[in-house]
């Protein structure tokens, strides 16, 4: 065989990997699974106009606010999350490139099957950031966790899929902008500008947590960053 032939072979292959890697990541995109669960769309305290304003004063949630922006795709999340991470600790020109940049992972600005919490904490390490992977825990740990969201000195993301709360599957990252202990909330700033920030009972965003993504068979999570 010609190494002008094996050339073009090699590039025939890489061109057939490519569209198999984006024609599974555009099936679950643009086909989830449905399933039969009550959306939290339906609970009166999803986007409660008093509730996300009290929300929106935590210390945290007032840091994210005024430089947050929201995933340019379906497949960056996670990346997306850390960017907004970083300019609600004071980077203001906290980006996807400068997240991304000398990892090698999300060419084009594009994540093949999304990234796992493990390899997004990894991600931020990389800038010798303090980030710890929680997993899984009950909700009496996770209430115990979420009672530091408010802490200027911490940042969470938390990893769920998005079946148990609005019935359609996918996982997801998302920065948690605050807790409203009392109401028992979350406030996640939901990186989708088709979801906007909403909040959710502690209980069913820990189901949504623990489901198991299948790309590790771990569960997901929540990471802590300091």
């Amino acid at each position: 065989m010609t190494r002008r032939r094996r050339l073009g072979l090699g590039c025939l292959l890489v061109l057939l990997l490519f569209l198999g890697a984006f024609g599974f990541s555009a099936r679950r995109l643009l086909f989830p699974r449905r399933l039969a669960v009550v959306s939290i769309r339906t609970e009166r305290s999803y986007q409660d106009p008093a509730l996300m304003a009290r929300a929106w004063e935590a210390p945290v949630a007032r840091a994210y606010r005024p430089g947050f922006f929201s995933q340019p795709n379906g497949s960056i999340c996670g990346p997306t999350s850390l960017a907004n991470v970083r300019r609600s600790q004071g980077e203001a020109g906290a980006s996807l490139d400068a997240v991304l940049s000398g990892s090698g992972l999300c060419p084009l600005d594009v994540c093949w099957g999304g990234l796992s919490l493990d390899a997004l904490a990894g991600l931020h390490r990389r800038r010798g950031a303090r980030v710890t992977v929680l997993r899984p825990m009950d909700l009496q740990g996770l209430r115990r966790e979420l009672s530091h969201v408010d802490d200027p000195a911490r940042r969470y993301v938390v990893n769920f899929d998005r079946g148990p709360l609005f019935g359609t599957e996918g996982g997801h990252h998302s920065p948690i902008g605050a807790f409203l202990a009392d109401r028992d909330l979350v406030f996640v700033l939901d990186v989708n500008a088709r979801y906007g920030p909403w909040l959710v009972a502690t209980p069913r965003l820990l189901t949504a947590m623990n489901s198991v993504d299948r790309s590790t068979g771990r569960p997901r999570g929540l990471l802590r960053i300091e």
